[in-house]
This record gives C-alpha cells, structure tokens and sequence, in this order.
C-alpha cells in the first residue's frame, strides 16, 4: 500500500511532519508550522514577557491557550494564594499577560480550567493531523489523538508566540505493537509501566513512537491518553496512535472541533492518517499484552517497576543506578514491595485524574474506608471533570471513604505549588514520575494504577485492587 498523497509508504508521524514542513533549511533541519500552542502558568507567563520585553506580538492570538494548572492552589475556596511565596506572581503574570495579548485564558474560576493535557482534549483543541506543543513534558498526552504533541522549554515557546514555527531535525520513527488482549483489571497505566520496565528509561531515546495493535485499538480514549502521557519515561520526542472512529466520536462536538460541513471535510481526511502498510521504521519492539499485570514501581525511575507481588531484583545492587535507589526507597532485594505500609495516597495528575479514572477508583472505595494514619488525596484533572464526578456522586464516595476531594491542577504530582507530603513519606500514587522528593523532600513514591491506589489506601499498604474487591 502507498501514501495517499504519493511518494511511497510513510509512517504516520512522517505524513503528519511532512504536510507541516514550510521548507528544509540548509543545515537540514526542518521549519515546522504549529497549530497550537499551549501554555500553564508556571512557564507560560515567562515566555510571554520575554516576547514582550523582545517588542514582539504575539502571531496568531487564537491558536494560543491558556491555562492555571501548575501552581494553583486545589483546595476548595482557593483564590491567586499559594503555598510558594512566589506562586501568586506566576498567577497574575500569565494572567495579565493572556489579556493584554488576547490569549484563550482557562483561568481558576472558569468552568473550562483544569490540567492542560485534559484540558486540551475536552475542548477539542487537539485535533487528528495537527501538530501541538506545550512547555511541559507530558505533552506527548495529546498523541493519543493522532496528532505529534510534545514539549519545549520556554524560548522555544517564545519562538512559536511570534512565528508559529518551530525548527526541528525529524525524529526516528519506532512502533511499539502491544498485541492480545489485557487481562481482568490490567489497565493502560500498567501496560505503560511493563513497556517502560522492559525497554528502560531511555528506550525510546529521541523516537517518535506510534502505538499499535490488538489492544491499542481496544483502549478508549482516556486509556490511549494515559498510554502517550508515560511515553514521555521512554525518553520519547513525541508518541501517537492512528485516530480512528472512537477518536472521533470523541472529539465531535467539542467546542474547538470542526463543526457542520467542516466536520466532514476534517473526517475525510483524519482516515488517512494511519502507516502505511510497507512503512518503514527504525526500530520496533512487539509485546503480548497477556503478559501484562498490575503494576508498581520500586525505585526512583518509572522503569524500576514490577507486578507488586515480584521481588525486588537481587541483582538490583550490582546495576549503575539502583543501589541509590534501593537505599533512597527504603525496600530489599528479593521481596516484593506488596504489603510495603504507606503513609499517603494520591490520586490526580494528567496521567490518571479523569472520569474513567474516578469511576473506577470510586468502584474500590465504595462502602470502605481509609486505613488509620493514612493520608488520601483525590484531584480531578479538570473542573469539568470535576463537575461531572460531582454529578454521579462519585464525591461522595471519596469523600465518605475519607479522601480529601479537591478542586482541579496538578496539585501534589509534583509540589511546585508549595504543598507537599511529608518527609520521606511513603506514597502510593497514579501520577507518572517517582523521582527522589518529587512529591515532597524525601518523599519515596510508588506509582501504580488508580485501583491500585485506592486499594492500597484501604489497606493501609501496597495492596493489589483484586484483594479489596468491589
């Protein structure tokens, strides 16, 4: 099978780069035209005032979202005031800034305000075909709807405000083809941490990684997002999934989406994106997803994780890196962390804090509740999302079984906004890093599945969601 638009079998990503190359420089990079910019308050704010402070304008206003997410407050009642004595100037800055520039602001009051890579997709700014970029890491989030989605730092994100250009060398393709189909209570975060655990943290270095297979096309779309969002932990320069009827079922009717006739010129050529048949990459690893079980991390990378009733490696002492990391999350060598006692539970980030993710974590915690001593936390990743737990009564739930119900942002995946758990707490958590003090100094975190969280929350240690039940 051929491209068809012409010129051979081309990767997905390759048709995607292609129709968004303005022109190939002379040292062979690519000028890349962008679709949408996304920006959070933490970074967005400094790249608008060095665009200012350059005397430049802003391009194309409309293009260009906003959000509060990274050092807002989520306790009920928050105003601009946060936890780090500086938090409340990001706030006001990225706030001014979005008005005197006439940016799409989703700010704490707005019924649209929440993590930007849920944000995004509920609103329908990501789009199949497109190109976005965002100064955050997790970008990659927004391939889940075939588009190239990843992150930059904050002149870059200057350089796209005044040309809605960026210049790029074209990443390597790989594909990682997850054939089979999940087992009973296997989830798409434990599929992303078994693909990490065997390819490294580095496995994807550089790549532009296009999921495929049997139990890809079976995830819905929160699932296929938590999937993107932890390729980030393979070192990724982006990851996507061909979009197909349930990516468009989902994105029709979004407020950012094509509408009426648009919607049907956009449909006929989102199912072109797809690789090609004879489509060459420059690697590619294949996994049954069979052999996928629930997942926890031990050590202090995503990659250091393992089904939670499989010992710690033996050996883990004698590689680069993991005495550190043995020594640092307190475990041993040759036992499992199941059964490991914590000391917090977290359920939030822009991995897992959506309403499948509620639902489902809502199903443990129903009718039980927290272990003494154990401190829980629930962060949706939207106000809309927000909005609709309320509406089912999956508030009630949490905090019945004694979780603390916030309002929506990043909160607690990293404490950038002042509030932390406490010293060398031991956490069990659904956001995607568990770097040494990432969720407070010294905090030791465990990251798994929000089942796994909400029954390690009853237990009062890392338990399985299959002992509790539902």
């Amino acid at each position: 099978m051929t491209d068809a638009i012409g010129g051979g079998p081309r990767t997905l990503a390759e048709k995607i780069w292609s129709a968004h190359r303005v022109m190939t420089l002379e040292s062979g990079a690519d000028l890349i035209a962008i679709d949408r910019l996304l920006l959070h308050e933490r970074t967005g704010g400094v790249a608008l005032k060095s665009l200012e402070e350059a005397g430049r304008a802003v391009m194309q206003p409309s293009r260009v979202f906003a959000t509060m997410d990274h050092i807002v407050d989520t306790s009920p009642g928050r105003t601009d005031r946060t936890l780090m004595p500086t938090g409340t100037d990001f706030i006001v800055s990225m706030r001014e800034s979005a008005r005197r520039h006439g940016i799409t602001l989703f700010d704490i009051d707005d019924p649209r305000q929440g993590i930007v890579h849920v944000v995004s997709p509920e609103q329908g700014i990501i789009l199949p075909g497109a190109i976005l970029v965002c100064p955050d890491s997790h970008t990659c989030t927004q391939g889940a709807f075939g588009a190239l989605a990843w992150g930059i730092g904050s002149s870059e994100a200057e350089h796209v405000l005044a040309t809605m250009t960026l210049r790029l060398n074209r990443p390597p393709d790989m594909r990682i083809v997850i054939d089979g189909v999940l087992g009973e209570g296997v989830t798409a975060k434990d599929l992303a941490l078994h693909l990490i655990a065997a390819l490294g943290s580095n496995g994807a270095q550089s790549h532009i990684v296009e999921f495929a297979g049997e139990a890809v096309r079976a995830l819905d779309m929160e699932a296929r997002m938590t999937l993107c969002n932890m390729a980030t932990e393979l070192a990724c320069a982006g990851a996507v999934i061909a979009p197909d009827e349930k990516t468009f079922r989902w994105l029709e009717g979004r407020p950012y989406a094509p509408d009426s006739e648009m919607w049907k010129r956009a449909l006929a050529a989102w199912r072109l994106l797809f690789s090609d048949e004879d489509a060459v990459f420059a690697a590619e690893h294949r996994f049954d997803a069979a052999e996928v079980r629930p997942m926890v991390t031990w050590g202090n990378s995503p990659e250091h994780a393992a089904p939670m009733d499989v010992p710690v490696p033996v050996d883990a002492p004698s590689r680069a890196g993991q005495v550190r990391a043995i020594d640092y999350m307190a475990v041993t060598p040759g036992q499992p962390v199941a059964g490991l006692p914590i000391d917090a539970a977290f359920i939030g980030s822009c991995t897992n804090s959506r309403i499948s993710d509620l639902r489902r974590a809502a199903a443990i915690l129903k009718g039980r509740k927290v272990a003494a001593g154990v401190r829980a936390i629930c962060v949706p990743g939207s106000t809309q999302v927000k909005a609709a737990a309320e509406a089912e009564g999956l508030h009630e739930i949490f905090l019945s079984a004694g979780f603390e119900w916030r309002e929506a942002g990043c909160s607690m995946c990293f404490f950038a906004g002042g509030e932390s758990f406490a010293p060398e707490a031991r956490v069990i958590s659904s956001t995607n890093r568990n770097f040494e003090s990432r969720q407070g100094p010294n905090t030791r975190t465990h990251l798994a599945s929000p089942e796994t969280v909400a029954a390690s929350a009853i237990a009062g240690r890392i338990a399985p969601a299959s002992e509790i039940g539902t």
